[in-house]
């Protein structure tokens, strides 16, 4: 088979789901309450980081996730960073994250003067390999006074950061086990899996604290913004207040009794949140029905794998993904020119954090299968509107 036919056959293939024209990667959709929400908002003159949508999409997201407790923030990468502060990270410290993610998830870290370290994934997950994570740490690592160390930096292995990686759940049982086993804080990076599960329970919700997502790319957007999950009551006031600038509270005076963050979610991004929220039960049912309509189409085509929800999980599918076969790799780049060409938006997985100029420094065990993985994912167009648009 060359590249052509693969090409053509990817491309036929999303064609006979979706339809005609030209399609992007995930576009957004407003279908409910928007409009009414934004203007009551207008109205109210509360657009800022006040008002009455914060409070109700912060109530909203914590009934939904089955967190005790939502913190509404301007993005996922200021979630995450406070998140991980929470967690105990300091300067110097390691944070262990996946070399296959979006590059916030190591930024966040590095915000907190700490030094990420890149560790592998596993094919059935896309997400951390735990069994391969827990061989790395017994041969690298000493624990000293209830904390973990690495051997050859000296440096507190602080924090473990699993991403849910294109909405599809970690391995969470075995990941937490390593947290508990090695006294490593589990933080979640669920920034893509807003309405996916893992044994019936919601993804950020496992760790001593998750973080969240809504960018105008995800499965439902508040334009920017992000939030923090915890079940723990002084944790998810100290990230309130962190994230509105360590404000005391007082009828006229600034006072401030650290130094904070202006990260608040303003109350306009909240309405539409609100609005969002709603329809998220149908967007998730068009994503899986979507999953469906593509694993019958390419059920006939050669050389490509569609990826589907891991054991125990229950996925958002944000993003439908193809892997192709390991003797196919070298058609990747040409299969994206040619798609794109089409009108379909596709684009492959995130060059690894630990090939980016910034990141080389920063230590890494075997990258094995996420080098393979970086070389063989192409996600294809996956908003959840698609199917209602092919009609």
């Amino acid at each position: 088979m060359t590249h052509k036919n693969l090409a053509e056959n990817i491309i036929e293939a999303v064609r006979n789901v979706i339809g005609p024209g030209p399609v992007s990667l995930h576009a957004p959709s407003f279908e409910g309450n928007e409009l009414s929400y934004l203007k009551e908002c207008l109205d109210s003159t509360f657009v800022s980081s006040v008002g009455k949508f914060v409070d109700q999409f912060e109530l909203d997201l914590a009934e939904y996730t089955g967190a005790k407790y939502a913190i509404s923030v301007v993005n996922g990468t200021a979630a995450l960073q406070i998140a991980l502060m929470l967690a105990g990270v300091q300067a110097g410290d390691e944070v262990l994250v996946p070399a296959l993610t979006f590059v916030a998830t190591a930024n966040a870290v590095t915000y907190c003067g700490a030094i990420p370290h890149f560790v592998d994934s596993k094919t059935s997950t896309l997400g951390i390999d735990a069994q391969k994570l827990r061989e790395y740490l017994v041969s690298f690592t000493t624990q000293k006074s209830d904390q973990c160390y690495n051997k050859i930096s000296g440096q507190v292995i602080r924090a473990l950061v699993p991403m849910h990686t294109f909405g599809h759940p970690s391995d969470l049982d075995e990941l937490i086990a390593i947290s508990h086993e090695f006294n490593i804080a589990l933080v979640e990076d669920a920034a893509e899996s807003l309405g996916s599960f893992y044994r019936g329970k919601h993804t950020g919700t496992f760790g001593l604290l998750g973080t969240l997502s809504f960018n105008g790319n995800k499965t439902i957007t508040t334009g920017g913004g992000g939030a923090i999950l915890t079940d723990n009551l002084e944790l998810a006031q100290r990230a309130k207040h962190l994230t509105t600038t360590a404000k005391l509270k007082h009828p006229w005076e600034y006072r401030h009794d650290e130094i904070g963050f202006n990260y608040r979610m303003p109350n306009i991004n909240a309405a539409l949140g609100c609005a969002q929220l709603e329809q998220l039960p149908q967007k998730l049912q068009q994503k899986r029905e979507l999953f469906q309509k593509y694993k019958m189409a390419f059920s006939k085509v050669q050389g490509v794998t569609l990826f589907s929800e891991p054991i125990n999980s229950k996925s958002n599918y944000w993003l439908q993904t193809l892997l192709l076969d390991e003797n196919q790799v070298d058609y990747r780049d040409s299969i994206l020119s040619e798609t794109n060409k089409s009108g379909l938006m596709t684009r492959p997985a995130w060059v690894l954090l630990n090939d980016l100029v910034p990141f080389k420094k920063f230590p890494c065990g075997d990258l094995k299968t996420a080098q393979s993985l970086s070389r063989r994912i192409i996600n294809i167009p996956s908003s959840p509107s698609l199917l209602r648009s092919a009609e």
